[in-house]
Parts: structure tokens; sequence; C-alpha cells
């Protein structure tokens, strides 16, 4: 029999207690700062909080949930973030996309082929070729470009949405968001795991990330963490105190942060713990692309040395 849910005798006191304790995670935008537990139970405490932090309505379900199964094994304790894979329900599958470093360094999302050959020509380790064109015939050339591109070098090559052409290229693997999930059949995700391509799935909050580990990904892109104009987000820059749990969440995998990232950033995403940083403008936009790309490694790489640069208890 399980064991009833933990309770607690000031449930509204311990709402308020966790988010004064927790402000850095705190989205006033999506916050609802009313927000009152239904009940007794750990389980509604932090939802209440999590909501009053701004956490949309799915993460903040997962975080409840996640409070509540820490709080089954240890006595409640408001400082105490749930943080560990376990408390999420997170187990990942038997059937696994092939694995990628821990550490990608940076990762260039590109928009062509030409740009792919360039940045894996300066030594970029990582590489995402996010090429738009309504025409098919030309997606697919821009992919076999781009594969041709790295051939040769250390670069490894992700190909965002366009799996299929991605298979038929020989790419090291793909890249894909949470609506490109939505298409894909279980027979499709077969097919890419037997492939042998590595997997990389964008997340921008806990009920994304759990829907991603339940298929067994490559790595995890967390974000987006900053402000960005590359695209239309549906979801609020998370901040890199969030990004900080998020990493040290999804441990047990390569993870990516993403969104607003240039060499001022470094320090703040380098302090969060995560694996590796990608970057659009800070290249793409730059005067010198070649040597903006070489002092965001250099930069990188300095603050990973640093006793400060691994992240608040988080062994990768």
């Amino acid at each position: 029999m399980d064991a009833a849910p933990a309770v607690l005798d000031a449930p509204l006191d311990a709402v308020a207690t966790i988010v004064q304790l927790h402000r850095g995670l705190l989205i006033e935008r999506d916050a609802e700062p009313n927000a009152t537990p239904a009940n007794h139970t750990v389980s509604a405490v932090a939802y209440a909080a999590a909501r009053r932090l701004g956490f949309v309505d799915a993460d903040a379900h997962c975080v409840a949930q996640a409070w509540a199964r820490r709080s089954a094994n240890r006595p409640f304790d408001p400082t105490d973030w749930p943080d560990d894979p376990a408390d999420f329900g997170f187990d990942l599958p038997a059937a696994r996309f092939a694995p990628c470093p821990h550490r990608l360094g940076l990762y260039a999302v590109l928009p062509d082929a030409t740009w792919v050959a360039r940045m894996a020509r300066a030594g970029v380790p990582t590489l995402q070729l996010r090429f738009k064109h309504p025409d098919p015939e030309r997606i697919a050339h821009e992919v076999r470009a781009a594969v041709s591109a790295v051939r040769g070098t250390p670069a490894r090559l992700f190909i965002n949405d366009h799996w299929r052409e991605a298979i038929e290229a020989g790419a090291y693997g793909v890249h894909l968001g949470q609506e490109d999930l939505d298409t894909l059949t279980a027979d499709d995700l077969a097919r890419l795991r037997h492939c042998g391509l590595r997997l990389g799935i964008s997340t921008h909050g806990y009920a994304e990330m759990a829907r991603a580990w339940r298929i067994g990904p490559s790595y995890l892109a967390l974000g987006a963490v900053f402000p960005t104009t590359l695209k239309a987000m549906p979801t609020a820059p998370q901040g890199p105190q969030r990004l900080t749990h998020y990493a040290r969440l999804a441990r047990d995998l390569p993870t990516v942060a993403i969104g607003g990232i240039g060499l001022a950033e470094l320090p703040a995403i380098a302090a969060s713990g995560v694996g590796s940083f990608a970057v659009v403008r800070a290249i793409t936009g730059a005067t010198d692309p070649e040597a903006a790309a070489a002092e965001l490694m250099r930069t990188w790489a300095r603050l990973r040395a640093s006793p400060h640069g691994q992240g608040p208890d988080l062994a990768l």
C-alpha cells in the first residue's frame, strides 16, 4: 500500500517560504501571485509555490509531483528544491538514441552549408544546420552539402528538423523541437534510432524535459535562457537560475544551453553546470565570425577550468 501523502500544518506559510527562498526562479510574466494550495499536502503546497514563481501549469504540476516524491523519503524542507531524476520520475528507456559527448563545446547554429563549412574549418566542435526553404529538393541539396562540408573535420553536424534528409545524407545527428515531435510516429522514432543518428531535443521547462526524457535522446537543449529575437518563443526566457536546476536534473544526459547567449552571458552559463552552449548571432552576426568563435571557445575553456564554472554540486 502506498504511503499517505505528507501533509503540512501551515500550508500558506510553507508556500510563502518556498517563494521567498527560491525567488531567483521567478518569471513575473507567468506568475500567479495569489495561488493558494488546495489542501495541506506537500504536492498542493509545491504547486501553489511554483505558480507564484511563474512556472506554467504543466511545469508546476511536475514540480508538485517531484516535491511530493522527495518528501516521501525525507522531511519536508522548503530550502530543498527537487533536482534528482528520481524526484521527477526520470528513467531513461532501454531503447535509447546513440550517445554523443557529454560536453559538446561551442555549438553553432547556422543558416546554410556555406556557414557550416566555414565554422568547421574554424574548429567549432559542434554545428547545426538550421535551413529553412519551401522547396524539398533545395533542402535535400543543402543537407548533403553541409554533411559533405564537415567530412574530414572533427566537427559534429546536427540537422535541424529535416530528419529524413539527414538519414539519406549520413549526418551525425538531428535536432528536433517539441512541435517536430508532435509529427513523429513511434515507427519514425524507431527508424531514427536504428539508423544510428544522434537526437537532440529542444525543451523549455520541466514538462517538456520529461517528454523528451522518455524518448531517450542523445542530448537535451535547455532554454531559451535569455531573451532572443531569432524566433517567436512560446515561453518566457528561463534565466540562469532555472537553467542551473534543469542542468542538475538532466545530469545523466548531455545538455546544451540555448537562447540569447553571447560572450557576456558565458560566465552565468558556465556557472549553471550545463555541459555546452549554443549560439546563433554571436557568430553569424559578428564582424569577424572566425575570431568570434575562437574567443567564445577560449572563454568557455577558461570558465570551465575555474572552480566556479562547474555548477553547484553538479558532476558531469
